[in-house]
């Protein structure tokens, strides 16, 4: 499936989810926020949440800093 993540076209496996794709990008065991075409995904539904070809994700994870 095509889907856009941070901008980017990518082109991955069909039928993965938001949490599958954190898996990918190495993302699974961070505090992120996970928007798919313009909806907050809850990080309880990270791993239902099913993506379509032509869905766009975007990631945006916390740095630490201070």
């Amino acid at each position: 499936m095509e889907i856009v993540l941070n901008g980017e076209p990518r082109s991955l496996q069909s039928g993965l989810t938001v949490l599958q794709v954190l898996q990918l990008e190495g993302l699974a065991e961070r505090r992120v926020a996970v928007e798919v075409n313009g909806e907050i995904v809850p990080r309880s539904r990270h791993a239902d949440h099913a993506l379509s070809s032509g869905d766009r994700i975007e990631i945006v994870h916390a740095l630490g800093g201070g």
